[in-house]
């Protein structure tokens, strides 16, 4: 029963979200720069770069992860 339920929520999980670590990965950053922004007085448009080239480094080391698994496996 409990193996029915474990698989279960996998593949719930999987419906909405693909690559686990993205998103928690995209979910730290936003929780990281938000915290800059309001408590150590980063200023909105630096906390806009860093969410957008953190994002784009969380894309490319995902696509890297991705590309090495698919690779590895032929």
């Amino acid at each position: 029963m409990m193996n029915i339920l474990k698989v279960a929520s996998k593949e719930f999980f999987g419906m909405f979200i693909d690559d686990g670590a993205l998103a928690l990965l995209a979910l730290l950053l936003v929780a990281i720069v938000g915290v800059l922004v309001k408590f150590a007085h980063v200023d909105a448009l630096l906390g806009a770069a860093l969410l957008f080239f953190g994002c784009l480094l969380i894309l490319a080391e995902s696509v890297a992860r991705a590309a090495r698994q698919r690779f590895q496996g032929k």
